[in-house]
């Protein structure tokens, strides 16, 4: 069983409760608009992370993350960018990877909106963390946290907390 922290768009800031919702967590996957290389330099010190850049992420992060990620953790195939829309209005970039990946989880961040939805035509399950960070036109800000057990993903919880 692996334990995943997800979150997306923290644009430079990490939420005080972050690293105790995380505490257990096995690794930490952000979703992109990391903000900065000290943001993500903060999350890799604290566990493994696995990144993708986002629109308003520089050259700092660029280098070091790239645009899209496709791996496998335990039996789940996973796809990770940033701007990847969701089930029934896909970015036009992203359907060509899903159709050649197959993954069974598909992530993505950008639009501030936490989503969680199934897809009967790809057979995947989406998950956009909504926004981690201050910046942006949303209320809460919100990240996941969920288990892979096998082929199964199971027991997402949600920490959500009035943008201030």
């Amino acid at each position: 069983m692996t334990r995943i922290g997800l979150l997306s768009d923290t644009h430079s800031t990490l939420h005080p409760r972050l690293f105790e919702f995380f505490n257990d967590c096995d690794e930490i996957w952000h979703a992109g608009d990391i903000g900065n290389i000290k943001t993500a330099d903060a999350l890799s010190a604290f566990k493994p992370l696995r990144a993708v850049y986002g629109n308003i992420d520089g050259h700092d992060i660029r280098i070091c993350y790239p645009q899209y990620q496709a791996f496998i953790t335990e039996q789940v195939k996973v796809l990770m960018t940033h701007i990847g829309g969701y089930p029934g209005k896909y970015e036009r970039e992203i359907k060509p990877l899903l159709e050649k990946e197959k993954p069974q989880l598909f992530i993505s961040g950008h639009s501030h909106i936490l989503k969680v939805i199934y897809d009967k035509k790809y057979e995947l399950l989406h998950i956009n963390p909504g926004a981690a960070g201050k910046s942006g036109l949303h209320k809460f800000i919100t990240f996941v946290r969920f288990q892979i057990d096998g082929k199964s993903i199971q027991e997402l919880e949600v920490f959500e907390a009035e943008r201030h």
